[in-house]
């Protein structure tokens, strides 16, 4: 059977903001599925340890009073997902995920934070095989036009996101959508090795992030970088340069 008729995980994280090195999981999912079926779910809901920004909760719904109340030591909870999340990429699941480098690199930065190993130091090289459904969409319908969110990408397959920005369900509808680019792209997608496609994404991601940078050069910030990394990245470091 192809990869996407076989196991899979999904993985998303809800958080505190947009950056990976200083923001912190609120929330998180992984979702077990067979293909495109759900077979069960692990989530986690976290106090974060800082206070959580009116922007963030208006986005997940999470604010400070349940995360202190309900939430979990965020450095056990941290553990947990690390250590679950690797378990099963040692088992040969793919991970499945929507702009996996923030994700991975938010997860990395929370695990540096509490002096916990690293998900590359617990699987003794790369995390991988990554699928991640928007550098996939965005390398084989380039030219689409409109944004490519998680919910207008589903819109785009077909795919049903009943509650966006709660981890769980966009951990689901990620493995579906990519499921959905398999069907839709066989040849580019769907016949591929997962290990493969992971090899691909690196460069598609690497594509993208030098065709951003240009355009922001040649426009709003001629300073501005663009980290070609993918799928994740050092939060400690600095991104390193692209071409001009």
């Amino acid at each position: 059977m192809s990869w996407w008729q076989q196991p899979l995980v999904g993985f998303d994280l809800e958080t505190t903001g947009t950056d990976p090195a200083v923001d912190r999981i609120v929330t998180a999912a992984l979702v077990d599925t067979v293909g495109a079926v759900r077979v069960e779910a692990a989530n986690w809901l976290l106090d974060p340890g800082v206070p959580i920004p009116a922007e963030a909760e208006a986005i997940h719904g999470i604010g400070d009073a349940v995360a202190r109340s309900r939430g979990r030591q965020a450095k056990e909870a941290v553990e947990e997902i690390a250590a679950a999340l690797c378990a099963r990429i040692a088992d040969g699941r793919p991970v499945v995920a929507f702009n996996a480098p923030f994700d991975l690199s938010l997860l990395d930065a929370e695990l540096r934070r509490y002096g916990l190993p690293t998900l590359a130091e617990r699987l003794g090289g790369p995390v991988g095989p990554v699928l991640d459904a928007l550098v996939i969409d965005r390398a084989v319908d380039k030219y689409r036009k409109g944004s490519r969110t998680l919910q207008r990408v589903c819109e785009v397959y077909g795919v049903e996101l009943t509650d966006a920005h709660e981890a769980g369900s966009d951990a689901l509808a990620a493995v579906r959508v990519a499921v959905a680019l398999a069907g839709r792209y066989p040849a580019e997608v769907g016949a591929v090795a997962p290990a493969e496609l992971h090899g691909r994404q690196i460069g598609w991601y690497r594509e993208w992030a030098e065709g951003l940078q240009a355009w922001l050069r040649r426009g709003k910030d001629p300073l501005a970088v663009v980290d070609p990394r993918w799928p994740s990245r050092p939060t400690d470091q600095e991104p390193p340069g692209l071409t001009a």
